[in-house]
């Protein structure tokens, strides 16, 4: 008996697994962050909208305290440096801000999905979408700058499983890239980062080809060097 592709799913059933990616509906306001667990890296998905309101911040998905912190400290900068994203400077003003990282009763904590959810927020807040080829890592400060962050190798395999081929990495994480295997290495193009304008350049889908960069404050600052997901 030879098996043909129309014979499968009487053969196994119905599809039980659907990849994580192709089941996302993108558009402004979703960023694909990177995550450790005790099982190894997994995928992040940050969810962001706006609504009208008087300065309110929401963080949902069951997230600790210092991965609310790092969300708190990403926003502040973007509130610090509005104009130089296209916002309006008054933009908290009169508007509320949902953040919320996906699968809700996992317990999430860690700095370094600071920069996957500063740049859910622009994208809600400009309506422009944020690539969903690409997912990051890496903690964000008051004044822009991206930290290193731990979990490289078990994060980049998370990447990689997914199907991802693309995977923005705090610069100061370079020599951890001798942890990951070659073979996955080569089938994955990193981009190291250092400043939050930078991952913008990347991750947000032009709306216009005639579009500038980001230009970045400037700074004279210096990157430092339970189950659940630690972002």
């Amino acid at each position: 008996m030879r098996v043909q592709e129309e014979d499968l799913k009487n053969l196994l059933g119905p599809v039980k697994f659907i990849p994580e990616l192709a089941a996302r509906s993108w558009g402004p306001g979703l960023a694909t962050g990177l995550a450790w667990t005790p099982a190894g890296g997994a995928i992040l998905f940050v969810e962001a909208t706006r609504m009208a309101g008087r300065k309110g911040l929401l963080l949902t998905g069951q997230l600790g305290d210092v991965m609310k912190e790092s969300a708190q400290a990403g926003i502040a900068y973007l509130r610090k440096h509005a104009e130089e994203f296209s916002l309006p400077a008054s933009f908290h003003e009169k508007q509320d801000l949902h953040v919320h990282v996906l699968e809700g009763a996992t317990p999430k904590d860690g700095p370094s999905a600071g920069i996957a959810i500063a740049t859910a927020v622009v994208s809600a807040l400009c309506g422009r979408p944020v690539r969903g080829d690409i997912a990051m890592t890496g903690e964000i400060t008051l004044r822009g700058r991206v930290l290193p962050i731990g979990g490289v190798k078990e994060k980049l395999l998370a990447a990689h499983q997914a199907g991802i081929h693309h995977v923005i990495l705090p610069a100061d994480n370079e020599a951890n890239l001798e942890d990951v295997p070659d073979a996955i290495l080569q089938d994955l193009e990193v981009t190291p980062v250092r400043d939050f304008h930078e991952v913008l350049n990347t991750m947000l889908v032009s709306d216009d080809a005639s579009d500038a960069e980001f230009v970045p404050p400037q700074t004279e600052e210096k990157p430092s060097s339970g189950p659940g997901a630690r972002a």
